[in-house]
């Protein structure tokens, strides 16, 4: 049976390789310090496994990998990450190499949802995988395949190019690539605080008994601004959710669960559009292209979030009850 942990190892190893050749890069001016965010990200991987309660037979002291987040904290808030010059092709060579193969670049992309879809679809029963994570894990199966493919589309028989390429990419993305997880991580520790609930007592003080539109209005406007802050809709889902979405909407008014949930998640994802806090997807691609304005991607997407937003809210108040 391939088990999730597995998945998380091999990611674990990824950024711990990485950091080895960051460490090894003397064009970086900050390659000790750079690898030891990585590689200490990467070792988190496999001695996590250790600390969740039950995932071996064996179970090891939490503090440590409390310590390890610390450090990573205190490496990515000082500005202690910068980038090297990874061992790549020039952009001559690659503009040719995109000119040769044309199309074909877009198979290794694809194989990876194709592998994935194949896995949730036809092997989650088979008893290949570990329970209920055939997505998951086939999501890394994937990914392991599109590098195949990838190399054998280009020709490339070196494993470490596509490992320098990865890096590069992980250099100019910085430690932003953290922090949808750890948003992600807040939210789960809002509603276990209850602070949900303490948002619902609020809301049932202001709101009038039986104001379905003004509920709907709450909740939908919740998400979005509890996106904008936490830059992420499904840290914002369970505070409000817990706050307005299940006991007011759902419970008290006996809306459709469904309808209700998705399109507050779609409440949510408006607000995506609109935060900086989203970083992976509003400020990680600017610095991928390079562009003048940090903020242009917001500022392209804030109509288009405010549009989606009142959409949702005319949407639930129309078909979620």
């Amino acid at each position: 049976m391939i088990k999730v942990e597995w998945l998380y190892w091999l990611i674990g190893l990824v950024f711990v390789v990485m950091a080895v050749q960051m460490a090894m890069d003397r064009t970086n001016p900050k390659r000790w310090t750079s690898a030891a965010f990585w590689g200490l990200l990467g070792l988190t991987f496999p001695y996590g496994t250790g600390v969740a309660t039950g995932a071996t037979a064996y179970t090891l002291p939490a503090e440590p990998l409390g310590v390890a987040v610390l450090a990573l904290i205190v490496l990515a808030g000082f500005n202690f990450i910068g980038k090297g010059t990874p061992v790549t092709t020039t952009g001559e060579e690659r503009e040719a190499s995109a000119a040769r193969l044309g199309n074909k670049l877009f198979v290794p992309a694809l194989t990876i949802p194709l592998v994935a879809i194949v896995c949730a679809s036809f092997l989650d029963e088979s008893g290949l995988f570990e329970t209920g994570k055939a997505t998951l894990i086939g999501l890394g199966l994937g990914c392991v395949v599109g590098l195949v493919v990838g190399m054998l589309v280009t020709g490339e028989r070196k494993l470490s190019t596509p490992l320098h390429a990865g890096r590069s990419m992980l250099e100019a993305m910085g430690s932003a690539l953290l922090l949808p997880q750890l948003l992600s991580v807040l939210g789960a520790i809002f509603a276990v605080a209850g602070v949900g609930t303490q948002v619902g007592k609020i809301v049932n003080d202001v709101l009038p008994d039986n104001s379905k539109y003004l509920a709907v209005l709450a909740y939908c406007v919740g998400m979005f601004l509890f996106t904008v802050i936490m830059g992420n809709a499904f840290a914002a889902f369970p505070v409000m959710t817990a706050a307005i979405g299940w006991p007011v909407l759902i419970q008290q008014m006996h809306g459709n669960e469904v309808a209700i949930l998705a399109m507050g998640m779609l409440a949510g994802f408006a607000g995506t559009l609109c935060t900086p806090m989203a970083a992976n997807f509003n400020i990680v691609p600017a610095t991928l292209l390079e562009l003048k304005d940090q903020y242009g991607p917001i500022k392209a997407q804030l109509p288009t979030g405010i549009a989606l937003l009142g959409c949702t809210v005319v949407l639930m108040a129309l078909f979620g009850f």
